[in-house]
């Protein structure tokens, strides 16, 4: 079945913060939304184009990087720093690639995930964020 052109919505991402409780998925407030570039729109589910923007606005977010174009990790960034589009590509594979219509990431997922992507790559050069995270604690 064909999509009418007026049911067509663009990709939105939100930057929320949940209220504790048992649901973490009512109650929340909308801190921002993340800004579409022109160029090119959000997308998730599949590998593409899309993804890569959405992931560079994620990542750029979470690790507090600022603009995504101006820090390297924008899907369309000149320059492009080879790291961070290599973080975003994995970060693509590996997360936005899987995602169905809706979903939500803690941004404590998104700075794990990319803690471990340093650390599997041996780049102890880590982004302020990173480095200013606390250390897991077993549950053991």
């Amino acid at each position: 079945m064909a999509r009418d052109e007026e049911e067509w919505q663009p990709a939105r991402i939100l930057v929320e913060e949940p209220e504790f409780g048992p649901t973490q998925r009512q109650n929340v407030t909308v801190l921002r939304e993340l800004a579409e570039p022109e160029e090119s729109g959000f997308g998730w589910g599949y590998n593409g184009g899309g993804t890569s923007v959405a992931a560079a606005a994620i990542l750029a977010d979470a690790l507090d990087l600022g603009d995504p174009d101006k820090c390297g990790i924008g899907y369309l960034a000149s320059p492009e720093d080879e790291v961070l589009a290599q973080l975003r590509e994995d970060f693509c594979d590996d997360v936005l690639s899987q995602l169905s219509d809706q979903w939500r990431l803690r941004r404590g997922v998104v700075l794990r995930w990319s803690l471990a992507w340093y650390l599997q790559q041996g780049n102890d050069e880590l982004p302020a964020a990173l480095r200013e995270l606390p250390p897991l604690q077993s549950q053991i």
